[in-house]
């Protein structure tokens, strides 16, 4: 191994120790080359980088962050040229290995929480007394910028896929998206690239790595690149959510308005979903790298639950042209987008406890069952006996007068778990009960807001099947 004998002259040299083993990492997106080394006592990350200012780069910003406090990797050395460094071994677990595990858990959910917290304290603390100059190949997410990632998008994903577009209208839309975004502070150190693979999960405590391409940007844009990371399938509810907290820690650190920052925030959603399909394109269509291929439909599955629920409040009738075409693009078996054919079947009923517990008829041996009984039940009043769960004075009564937002709160957290893992594994079908005393009133409710939230979130199949009220030939 041509690197071997540098890596470890500068690990003997640091640990006084003799290197017993040099062992090369799976190689990821870029074209470093890491080497796990070990002695009796230590271990340590050895770099290879063919790219010297990038380098010095990494061992700038990593030497700053780390005497600000921020959880990155310690620098234990670095070659006179700067090729070759040494730094901490964080392990091997990252949060995108975690999410992969176990979806997105309650352990995940927190994770999540601690590194946008921490994120947050990287962007803006991080700033203070930071040489942007340093920043290499660019030093700030300005026009010039942003219109490098929406032609990577156009160049390497478009043209290779074959999406007929207007130039000229495109190149509009370009501008029109940019000119919004620049409207956003420009002040703080932007990652560039927080995504789950570049947090490592060491001692129970998230550390950021891989932020050499960091420059001077808004805030909104690594919250963006973490929260819809294509592989990561966070629930769309979830993003938000967690958007909110990131928010509120941002707040905390520096003075925002919170409903302008959420509203810019999707403007740089949309630019991120632009930047990782057009690197997917160079990558995947262009060299032929499987990891990048395989990410390519759930990105576009992104681009598409984008146009379809968010509103953004400026027109970019040709950038969203060119997603749709994309979205229904053969290339990509993204034919149809009703949902019918798709895998997964979700079967969601309503039943009265009185007849007992629905049988799973798919062959799959049945799914989860929920209890209403608990909650403030409307079907005790004269004005609701009559009623379902479907009507509004029902709507009101539970909304204001039980704990039934809270209860579904929690049922769609486990259900997500199952969804992702279902999803990922290629299950077709899934079932799932909300029963109450009588059938008619809790459990249709939760029924239909279930599934609500399973069309929302996920490309599934969902049926709702109320069924007290078919057994009485009411069919609501």
């Amino acid at each position: 191994m041509e690197h071997e004998v540098p890596l470890r002259k500068l690990f003997s040299n640091y640990f006084r120790e003799e290197c017993r083993s040099v062992v090369q990492l799976p190689q990821a997106g870029s074209d470093r080359l890491y080497f796990r080394l070990e002695s009796e006592h230590h271990s340590a990350i050895g770099t290879y980088g063919k790219d010297a200012e990038e380098n010095a780069t990494f061992l700038h910003h990593t030497r700053h962050f780390r005497k600000a406090g921020i959880a990155v990797p310690e620098i234990y050395a670095a070659s006179e040229t700067q090729e070759y460094y040494l730094q901490q071994d964080l392990g091997n677990h990252s949060l995108y290995q975690l999410i992969q595990k176990d979806g997105i858990s309650v352990e995940v959910q927190t994770y999540l929480q601690e590194v946008l917290k921490q994120l947050a304290i990287l962007q803006i603390k991080g700033a203070e007394n930071f040489d942007f100059t340093k920043c290499y190949p660019i030093q700030q997410f300005d026009r010039s910028s942003m219109f490098w990632d929406m032609n990577s998008f156009k160049y390497y994903f478009v043209r290779v896929a074959r999406v007929h577009f207007d130039e000229v209208k495109l190149n509009r839309d370009f501008h029109t998206l940019s000119q919004y975004l620049l409207q956003e502070e420009q002040l703080h150190f932007m990652f560039r690239d927080c995504q789950s693979r570049n947090i490592m999960l060491h001692q129970g405590k998230p550390y950021f790595i891989d932020y050499q391409g960091g420059r001077k940007g808004a805030l909104q844009y690594d919250a963006a690149s973490l929260l819809w990371q294509a592989g990561a399938r966070i629930p769309y509810h979830l993003r938000d959510e967690l958007f909110d907290y990131y928010t509120e820690e941002v707040a905390r650190l520096t003075a925002i308005d919170k409903a302008i920052f959420k509203q810019r925030y999707y403007g740089f959603v949309l630019i991120r979903i632009l930047q990782v399909l057009g690197a997917y394109g160079f990558r995947g269509l262009i060299e032929k790298r499987p990891h990048f291929i395989e990410s390519i439909v759930p990105a576009l599955e992104n681009a598409v639950w984008f146009m379809e629920n968010i509103p953004l409040s400026v027109e970019l009738p040709e950038l969203y042209n060119v997603l749709r075409q994309l979205a229904v693009s053969e290339l990509f078996v993204l034919k149809k987008w009703d949902g019918s054919n798709l895998p997964l079947q979700i079967q969601v009923n309503s039943f009265s406890y009185k007849r007992g517990i629905p049988e799973d008829t798919s062959g799959n041996g049945g799914g989860f069952v929920f209890d209403c009984r608990g909650l403030h039940n409307p079907g005790r009043y004269e004005a609701y006996k009559q009623l379902t769960g479907k009507d509004k004075e029902v709507i009101e009564f539970l909304e204001t007068k039980s704990r039934i937002k809270e209860f579904l709160e929690n049922a769609y957290k486990l259900v997500d778990v199952n969804v992702q893992d279902y999803l990922d594994r290629n299950f077709s079908s899934l079932q799932i009960n909300f029963g109450c005393t009588g059938g008619q009133h809790r459990s249709v409710y939760c029924a239909e807001k279930m599934a609500d939230y399973l069309r929302k979130t996920y490309k599934v199949n969902v049926t709702v099947k109320h069924i007290e009220r078919e057994y009485n030939g009411q069919y609501i």
